[in-house]
């Protein structure tokens, strides 16, 4: 598809928060002519670089062929699609609505039966890489969805992210994006619990963690999140209130699979404990401060 090409696609955004306010800026940097709604108003940012700001989803449906919507949690996405001027009430054949929020999997698979009802076609479609990918474009996108569906939207897919992926039928992204947050709260708490471990022994939890990021516990958890634990920066780029629900995302499905995640279920009880002592909004990497807790130490303080 040209350039030109993409400047007569006509796409909705819904949701302009943290994350889907960088995402619609790279649609508009990319010629996409884009209709927008959210709660709180269509940013002046977005309006002055061409966004038409609208007063409902459903407006959003009247001018757009694609709809992206990017909102908290599952019951957003209900009420966005099927609420009072939802999206489902003017919605027509040969629509696509793309939801990259991150929702439950059973529910994505409920709503997309129910947007085909009406014609149109569904994909979901999370993401990874936080508001720093989202800016940047370079997001990682986990799509469910039909072959041809995905194709059509493919472009605008790689406007916002560099890894871009099909995983299978509609559902398999939020499948995947619920693996990808079981694997990043684990490993969060083994690199916790790791350099706590050396703290308290006596050892430079910084050097300790420079050692083993040339070893084969390297890891962008270990890297990043590492370096928070050791400086104490737990200023939020990932707060801990959303991954939780990630957490219960994942622990409900399982429930219904029949399958045991106990070290998720371990990971969801120490955010637990850090939302206890007035965390929900620090980063997730935070985690560790529940673990010094039930050590009485503190990474980097000096062993008694």
């Amino acid at each position: 598809m040209t350039s030109s090409e993409h400047s007569m696609q006509k796409a909705g955004f819904i949701g302009l928060g943290i994350m889907g306010k960088p995402m619609a800026a790279n649609l508009l940097k990319n010629g996409v002519a884009l209709a927008a709604f959210t709660r709180s108003g269509v940013p002046d940012e977005l309006t002055q670089a061409g966004a038409l700001a609208c007063d409902s989803p459903a407006a959003v449906a009247a001018q757009a062929d694609v709809i992206f919507i990017m909102v908290p949690d599952t019951p957003d996405v209900e009420r966005v699609l099927f609420g009072d001027q939802g999206l489902a009430s003017a919605l027509r054949a040969g629509q696509t609505v793309v939801d990259m929020s991150s929702i439950s999997p059973m529910a994505t698979r409920e709503f997309a039966a129910r947007v085909r009802e009406r014609g149109a076609d569904y994909l979901d479609a999370p993401v990874s890489g936080g508001e720093v990918g989202a800016k940047a474009g370079s997001l990682t996108i986990m799509v469910g969805g039909e072959p041809a569906t995905f194709d059509s939207v493919k472009p605008m897919f790689d406007m916002m992210g560099k890894n871009v992926t099909l995983i299978g039928a509609v559902g398999a992204g939020q499948v995947c994006k619920v693996a990808n947050q079981v694997i990043v709260a684990a490993t969060i708490e083994a690199v916790g619990e790791a350099l706590l471990l050396a703290s308290k022994a006596g050892v430079d939890p910084a050097r300790v963690r420079e050692a083993l990021m040339g070893g084969f516990a390297s890891s962008r958890i270990l890297e990043v999140h590492g370096e928070r634990m050791t400086k104490r920066t737990f200023d939020p780029g990932f707060r801990i209130e959303l991954h939780q629900k990630d957490l219960n995302l994942a622990l409900s499905t399982a429930q219904a699979l029949g399958v045991s995640l106990p070290n998720t279920a371990t990971c969801q009880a120490l955010f637990n404990a850090c939302v206890a002592h007035g965390g929900k909004a620090w980063d997730h990497s935070a985690m560790v401060r529940a673990l010094e807790v039930l050590a009485n130490h503190e990474i980097g303080q000096q062993p008694a």
